[in-house]
């Protein structure tokens, strides 16, 4: 019974040094919402209204923390341009009866970020994202929803980059 005890209390000890080791090193969650402290109070993201990127980069901006994020340009101290927002496919790889065995997805986004007065505070910026995806002609539905989640995965990713480039832009 006492070494059942003490194997308890060993264990205890342990996760008790774990814990104030993490706490000594500066590890601190994000939060339940992975707020981010953006340097600016408001912005004007120029998405089309059917982007999905648009529409989620919207939801983290307003879940985030006290960034409104504006319909009207003129009234936002940030503007997001967006130059180009593209996705692409193209075969990577052909079997040995020359049929396609892999294809490459990609997804790029290339933006800008303006002050109200115009000047540039992040010059245009490409981010590009790629993900293969093997092909089989059996299994043609089932690859079309797997490359479905694969764009939607970029798109999320695109979405964390984006904001990680917006929390380092230090306003003039």
């Amino acid at each position: 019974m006492t070494i059942l005890r003490s194997a308890t209390v060993l264990r205890a000890a342990c996760a008790l040094v774990l814990l104030a080791s993490l706490s000594a090193c500066g590890f601190q969650l994000r939060g339940s919402n992975g707020q981010f402290n953006m340097p600016f109070h408001s912005i004007y993201l120029g998405f089309p209204e059917t982007s999905a990127l648009g529409t989620e980069l919207k939801r983290n901006l307003r879940g985030g923390d006290a960034v409104q994020v504006l319909t009207d340009s003129s009234k936002a101290e940030t503007l997001f341009d967006v130059l180009a927002e593209t996705r692409g496919k193209q075969i990577l790889s052909l079997n040995a009866q020359g049929r396609v065995r892999e294809y490459l997805l990609t997804y790029t986004l290339v933006f800008r970020l303006r002050d109200a007065k115009g000047t540039e505070l992040l010059p245009a910026t490409e981010i590009s994202l790629k993900r293969s995806i093997t092909f089989n002609e059996s299994q043609v539905l089932g690859k079309e929803s797997e490359e479905v989640l694969l764009y939607r995965d970029m798109q999320t990713d695109l979405v964390q980059q984006v904001l990680r480039r917006l929390v380092a832009v230090k306003p003039t």
